[in-house]
């Protein structure tokens, strides 16, 4: 879960190309062997973009706090980390370890992956009380990719809100044609005057994208660290879930948002006392199967990620 957001302004193919005994066979969207068929069509008025080689990792694991009910952002940006180290062969990780020596379906491999999430929580400032923050898993990504930089390849983050310009789908678009990207979404509820307030969030990773260059609606895929078959049945904080895609769909809405006032907790004062503000703002309403039961799902940005390999 995401609970505060800062807009300021992702496989060769999986370690084996044979399902291992036992688990599931991929997702024909993200996993391999194929049929997944990356797209990369931006020439426009339409697009369509798809990734493979994705991972689709759980982020409800044991030794995490509250089971990990707060890790999706260090989760979904491991699935970004998964396409460069498998699909590029970027050497990216930590010290030793290395994402693309890693497989998250080979049980084997369930401690380390559950570590390297946890290590990516840690570089992310994560905390339990408010997830983590967008900007702050860009500094995650940059060190992940420090071993990429020192061996010659170069990389580079940022962020895009649904304010930043005129088309925020063309931009995630163009953004998800070099590779995975990680979106956030606000869970919003009534507010005062007839407003919507933010009450939490959530962290995904987009692998593929289709609609129109300045419309109104956009079709997305999703590998979401949260959503599995398995959830809540024995054993499913000790194992990795079969990988699976969601469908959504993205429609733009003019938004009229309540900001309450944050309590300053370094002031005698309780600052949450005092009126809010309203703006109206520009999001992206999120809906699908998957997240029919939640508050109402309003997109707010995403962080995309590029990286090149050593020239000559």
């Amino acid at each position: 879960m995401l609970r505060k957001v800062v807009i300021a302004a992702i496989a060769t193919a999986a370690v084996s190309s044979v399902a291992l005994p036992g688990l599931a066979a991929a997702d024909p969207i993200i996993g391999t062997p194929p049929p997944c068929v990356k797209i990369a069509d931006i020439t426009g008025p339409d697009f369509e973009v798809k990734q493979c080689g994705v991972s689709d990792v759980d982020q409800y694991r044991a030794g995490f706090a509250a089971n990990g009910g707060t890790h999706c952002g260090p989760s979904s940006l491991y699935n970004v980390l998964h396409y460069w180290g498998h699909e590029k062969q970027a050497p990216v990780g930590w010290l030793t370890t290395k994402v693309r020596d890693l497989d998250p379906r080979n049980p084997a491999n369930y401690g380390i992956v559950t570590n390297s999430i946890g290590r990516i929580a840690t570089d992310s400032k994560w905390s339990v009380e408010d997830g983590t923050y967008s900007g702050n898993l860009r500094t995650a990504w940059n060190i992940a990719t420090k071993p990429a930089r020192d061996a010659g390849w170069s990389t580079a983050t940022g962020g895009i809100g649904t304010t930043a310009g005129p088309d925020f789908a063309g931009d995630l678009a163009k953004k998800l044609s070099q590779g995975p990207v990680q979106m956030w979404y606000g869970r919003y509820v009534a507010g005062p005057q007839n407003s919507l307030k933010r009450d939490g969030g959530h962290l995904v990773t987009v692998v593929s994208a289709k609609g129109s260059f300045g419309g109104d609606f956009v079709q997305l895929r999703l590998a979401d660290p949260a959503e599995a078959a398995d959830h809540g049945k024995p054993g499913y904080l000790d194992t990795q879930s079969a990988y699976e895609t969601l469908a959504v769909t993205l429609t733009r809405r003019s938004v009229y948002e309540y900001l309450p006032v944050k309590d300053d907790e370094a002031t005698p004062a309780d600052e949450s006392l005092q009126p809010g503000t309203y703006r109206s703002v520009e999001r992206w309403e999120l809906s699908g199967t998957a997240y029919a039961d939640q508050n109402k799902p309003l997109v707010e940005g995403f962080n995309w990620f590029t990286m090149s390999p050593p020239v000559g």
